[in-house]
């Protein structure tokens, strides 16, 4: 069990401030076009965490409801590329603050069987070709230096924020870690880090990303384009379905409101609120069609 003075630090949303620079991302499109390649995407469960507090995730939920976390990462396939987005954890100290079940690093977990088809190799972390990064949080993008060829893909202004003023206070970095943010600088420097120029920017045909509503500084979810239409990868903008389903935002965030107004987009944007997939929620793994024992298809 863990306390709930750490849990509000390790989850603790920055300040809002930040600067508007220009982006290698693309320019912007609200939706993928009829002529977008058509992608699948994976949900790949890489951890637990256990007896999480349920009013960590939901705004006003019982103190005392627990439930066991999926700790997860998405992978999207198609038009050449192997996409990760977020990239889990794997650096010791977060074994000391979690009890952790179940775990593998991201890296490992995209090689699960059944996201590739039977007869060809597993992917390795080198098969990676992109890191979406939805947030700076721990759990999300500790993982980003895995991938030996990825490029990482972070919102402009959450690299600009964390790489410079939240340091300024002591309270404006929450559930960020020093080392998360020096891999970020190391990738910026090796050239394989692009910043994405705020909302509704396409930064592949058919793969979107939109900004979400202050859980950091300025983090973001994905819009795919599936055969099953548009599917949402909410990431931390919606741990559970449970803050769709009751229209309650997320606990950790400065900004309720927006919060909200993030999730009835993701309603407007997704082809139907069944491929809306939240962040943390052990029932997608139910919900979904399974491949393996860590993985569903979201379709």
């Amino acid at each position: 069990m863990i306390a709930k003075s750490v849990i509000a630090t390790l989850f603790l949303l920055s300040a809002m401030s930040g600067i508007a620079q220009t982006s290698p991302a693309t320019s912007a499109t609200s939706s993928p076009t009829a002529a977008a390649p058509v992608y699948e995407v994976f949900a790949i469960r890489y951890a637990s965490i256990p007896d999480f507090p349920v009013n960590a995730l939901i705004a006003g939920a019982d103190s005392q409801r627990k439930l066991s976390i999926a700790m997860t990462v998405w992978l999207i396939r198609g038009n050449g590329r192997n996409i990760l987005v977020d990239s889990g954890f794997y650096r010791p100290q977060f074994f000391k603050q979690f009890k952790v079940d179940g775990f593998i690093k991201a890296s490992d977990a995209v090689g699960q069987p059944g996201i590739v088809p039977a007869g060809q190799p597993a992917l390795m972390p080198e098969d990676i070709t992109d890191v979406v990064i939805t947030h700076m949080h721990w759990d999300h993008a500790d993982g980003m230096d895995l991938f030996p060829r990825a490029r990482i893909w972070l919102q402009k202004d959450e690299y600009t924020y964390y790489t410079g003023e939240a340091w300024q206070g002591s309270r404006t970095h929450g559930g960020i870690e020093p080392d998360d943010v020096l891999a970020a600088v190391k990738l910026n420097l090796a050239g394989r880090l692009s910043l994405v120029n705020g909302d509704a920017q396409e930064i592949f045909p058919g793969i979107t990303c939109y900004t979400g509503g202050r859980h950091t500084f300025q983090s973001q979810y994905v819009g795919v384009n599936t055969k099953a239409g548009t599917v949402i990868l909410a990431s931390d903008n919606m741990y559970l379905y449970e803050n769709l389903e009751k229209h309650v935002p997320i606990a950790q965030t400065l900004d309720p409101a927006s919060n909200l107004r993030a999730q009835d987009r993701m309603k407007q944007l997704a082809a139907t609120p069944r491929l809306i997939v939240p962040g943390h929620d052990p029932a997608v793994f139910e919900k979904f069609p399974k491949v393996s024992e860590r993985v569903v298809r979201i379709e």
